[in-house]
């Protein structure tokens, strides 16, 4: 999803040549306004925008006035001023207002996309701030690029939200997490979510790239550069050019090679095989990694400014064990997957309470595996605890030996589930919100299932 911006000024040529130099630096959603009142109207009415332009001098309401206005209906509009007329007390003003920044006209297209950047990347690190601070879920402004991650984790849905909001920038994202957590499929997803979402995403295996062919690779080479030589190739930058580079398992590219990545990410440029010609890389980096980074730095297997370089965003992906809240959902989501016939394809409750209690070493696709697996020797029937691996099995038997010993009837799931619930639901003083967020489950389903408990 693109920034919004809204560019108000009474001159509509001014206007004019606002909107075309936002748009070649990039923004597509911009929304011109050459009534003061109007604009102030748009927020009072609820519109809202992530970064306002605004021209000091204007009939009717000044900028002063209107930058009043939006911070107090919008305050996390971000807002620069822009004026023909350089005086000092009148920026200090704006600044105190609450402004970013002050522009005087006429304002070159580089300073203006420099000072548009830099109070978008403001306004994203404040929203990634913001995050923690709110006790409800973190909500998604467009779904449609997280489509495939299922989560009902609040740990997971606050990466996520993290994720969009990197999303809206260029800067570098490093993802981290255990194998098997889904580390490409959110990399897809930031890139699905980004101004770059209608160019290409290219992945590379840093296992895969080997010291000799490193600069072939990424930076191609012209014909002739070899020999035998006779067409020339495109690299890895040249061919993502305008899009996102993923590098899933970063943590393993040699030393000799990681100079030559940062040169690029500090320089923005690379040169191809055979030429001494250097070509700009306008690309998207986004790397993943299940090793440990700090350990690695520690033993000197991966350089430390790199690192920094490419954590311009930082998403840590949690192992399965630590959101097992997402386990009946995954499950449901490869029963789908595997299943044709979706009445006779389900896990028993035995089964059922032996997937929740495995740790899944192997994650997300560990848990896929064994569905494909328990699916293929259920033979259309109930999955039960005969159908899944050992491991799984045994780990369950553990978890019985540790419990104690109780008399009494067995009960159903839902009512093991209604008992726990309405348990924590009373002694957390019916509290609804935190019981919700004890229990890593949503506010509406809480409030669902002590509706049908008789609970108010």
């Amino acid at each position: 999803m693109d920034d919004s911006i809204i560019v108000i000024d009474d001159d509509p040529d001014y206007l004019d040549i606002l909107r075309r130099r936002l748009s070649t630096a990039g923004f597509h959603d911009i929304t011109i306004e050459a009534d003061a009142l109007k604009a102030a109207q748009r927020f009072a009415e609820g519109e809202r925008f992530h970064l306002a332009l605004i021209d000091v001098n204007m009939p009717e309401m000044n900028g002063m006035a209107l930058l009043d206005r939006i911070k107090n209906t919008s305050p996390d509009t971000e807002c620069i001023m822009v004026t023909a007329v350089n005086e000092v007390h009148v920026a200090v003003a704006c600044i105190r207002k609450g402004a970013y920044d002050y522009l005087v006209k006429p304002v070159s297209r580089e300073n203006l996309t420099l000072s548009v950047n830099r109070a978008l990347e403001r306004k994203h690190l404040l929203d990634l701030l913001d995050i923690d601070k709110k006790k409800t879920l973190p909500k998604l402004t467009d779904t449609s690029p997280f489509r495939g991650i299922v989560t009902r984790s609040r740990n997971v849905l606050k990466v996520l939200k993290e994720a969009e909001l990197h999303a809206h920038s260029d800067v570098p994202i490093l993802i981290t997490g255990e194998s098997g957590t889904g580390k490409e499929l959110l990399a897809k997803a930031v890139h699905r979510a980004s101004s770059r979402a209608s160019r290409p995403m290219t992945t590379v295996n840093m296992a895969a790239v080997t010291e000799s062919l490193f600069d072939a690779e990424f930076f191609g080479h012209a014909k002739g550069a070899f020999t035998g030589a006779d067409k020339a190739r495109i690299g890895y930058l040249e061919y993502a050019d305008g899009g996102t580079l993923f590098l899933d398992e970063i943590g393993i590219l040699p030393v000799s090679l990681q100079g030559k990545l940062l040169r690029v990410l500090q320089d923005g440029e690379y040169m191809k095989i055979g030429t001494n010609q250097p070509r700009r890389a306008d690309v998207r980096i986004i790397a993943a990694t299940n090793e440990d980074m700090d350990q690695l730095i520690e033993q000197r297997r991966f350089r430390q400014d790199l690192y920094y370089r490419l954590r311009g965003g930082w998403l840590h992906l949690p192992p399965l064990r630590e959101r097992r809240a997402d386990i009946p959902p995954l499950i449901n989501l490869f029963l789908d997957e595997f299943c044709g016939e979706k009445d006779r394809c389900r896990v028993d409750v035995q089964a059922m309470a032996l997937l929740m209690h495995h740790d899944y070493p192997g994650n997300i696709r560990e848990l896929r595996a064994i569905i494909q697996s328990a699916v293929n020797l259920a033979q259309s029937g109930p999955i039960v605890p005969g159908c899944l691996p050992e491991a799984v099995r045994n780990a369950g038997r553990a978890q019985e030996a540790e419990a104690p010993r109780e008399q009494g009837p067995i009960l159903t799931l839902a009512q093991v589930e209604k008992a726990h619930i309405l348990k924590v639901y009373r002694r957390l003083d019916r509290n609804k919100s935190l019981t919700a967020r004890r229990l890593d489950i949503g506010l509406n389903t809480l409030r669902r299932k002590l509706s049908s408990y008789g609970e108010k």
